[in-house]
């Protein structure tokens, strides 16, 4: 029984053989995908993304000189929300005012300080006139008595006489004297007095100042705009929480959105090839369907090292042609830089390109047969490479490699060569 079913066993056995290798057979050759060399225009492109901001801007500053009164970092209390729309005159941004609160409260006590002194100066001053101002009406009132003396003493004797006189000469150059001390005391008084009204006046003026300075903590617009964030150098923007310093006050701008950029960085492979005057193709990532216009306006010399990459980098402006009123500063943009186009060139796929023994091949369908064929290359795109030598317009190349040809010798240039 079991030797009478053997045939069919065997030949299930074979039929599934063949159907199995029917199928890995069909699987190996839809894995096998062929392309076409072609002639057309070449294009290379650097491909960055960007981002839109305005060509000419205004800040919105915060207060002047607060470095005059020792405010080096002021934090941001409250600022309106990115995007705002504010007329003229509209409230922006506040700032903490803690700091010059403090130096407020310490003028203050200073102010008391002088006024105490001025006041102090004054009756100092007062009291010390007084005095000598009494002295000279003694020596005034002496020297008329003296004199009177002097009259009754017609009949005293000679010596008595003589006496008298002296005494009158004395107490006038007395007089005198206390005459000239009194306007040198004078003066000083007047020096002390204008000194304590100086230091007075002082602090009443920084007072002033810092009370006009503190009006500036509230910031407002000074034209009507959109408020767009500022950004800090590491690209940070300012918000509530941030700080501003006397040497980079500004807390936000307006810009003009009738002309708009896209800032991009191109990194230190790509930049070589881009220049300024070069034609850019720019999508915007907010709108698919709009397709805009632009071109390279300036280049920058040195490189730098952007947050969160450790690669150097170069930033690059492009001017963008279009202008339109939903456009705006922080948008996303793609920007397709054209750095060469050369017409009419023999072409095909990055990935039909291997390499071997430092040589670029393709495998190339020659009818029913797969050979690798050496290929010299000219300039490459992100998908095509121009074809200088090795094949010609129309001829089939593999996209993937054909396993039944990895072994095979690679067909030379040289070969070929001698061979026509």
């Amino acid at each position: 029984m079991k030797k009478k079913h053997l045939p069919f066993i065997l030949i299930a056995i074979v039929v599934v053989i063949v159907v199995a290798w029917s199928f890995s057979s069909e699987s190996e050759e839809e894995q096998e995908i062929t392309t076409t060399a072609f002639i057309g225009n070449f294009q290379d492109l650097v491909v960055s993304s960007g981002e839109l901001i305005a060509k000419n801007s205004e800040d919105i500053l915060g207060p002047n000189g607060m470095q005059r009164y020792g405010l080096y970092n002021v934090q941001i209390a409250e600022i309106v929300p990115e995007g705002s729309y504010v007329e003229q005159g509209d409230f922006v941004c506040s700032l903490d005012k803690s700091d010059i609160n403090t130096k407020i409260n310490d003028v203050l006590v200073d102010l008391e300080k002088a006024e105490s002194q001025y006041t102090q100066t004054k009756l100092d001053t007062s009291l010390t006139l007084r005095e000598k101002r009494n002295e000279l009406a003694n020596l005034a009132f002496q020297i008329r008595q003296k004199k009177i003396e002097l009259e009754q003493s017609a009949y005293e004797p000679p010596a008595t006489i003589q006496r008298l006189k002296l005494d009158l000469e004395k107490l006038e150059q007395d007089l005198t004297r206390s005459a000239e001390n009194y306007q040198i005391k004078k003066r000083q008084s007047t020096a002390k007095m204008i000194e304590a009204g100086a230091e007075l006046q002082q602090k009443k003026n920084r007072l002033e100042k810092l009370e006009e300075l503190m009006g500036q903590f509230t910031i407002n617009a000074p034209k009507s705009g959109m408020v767009i964030y500022k950004r800090e150098w590491d690209g940070e923007k300012r918000k509530t929480g941030s700080t501003i310093s006397p040497w980079d006050p500004a807390v936000a701008t307006l810009p003009d959105l009738s002309q708009m950029l896209s800032k991009t960085y191109i990194n230190e492979v790509d930049i070589r090839k881009v220049k300024t005057g070069q034609i850019v193709a720019l999508g915007l990532d907010a709108f698919p369907d709009i397709q805009l216009s632009g071109t390279v306006t300036q280049v920058a010399n040195v490189g730098e090292t952007r947050k969160g990459s450790d690669t150097k980098v170069f930033e690059v402006e492009i001017t963008v042609n279009e202008s339109d009123s939903t456009y705006r500063p922080g948008m996303t943009t793609s920007n397709q830089i054209l750095t060469n186009e050369i017409n009419d060139v023999l072409q095909i796929p990055l990935e039909a390109v291997y390499a071997q023994d430092n040589m670029s091949f393709v495998y190339v369908k020659d009818g029913v047969t797969i050979k690798k064929q050496q290929i010299q290359l000219g300039p490459a795109n992100d998908e095509f490479v121009i074809v200088e030598n090795g094949i010609e317009e129309g001829t089939e190349v593999y996209l993937s490699e054909p396993v039944s040809a990895r072994d095979q010798e690679i067909q030379t240039l040289t070969a070929n060569t001698a061979g026509l």
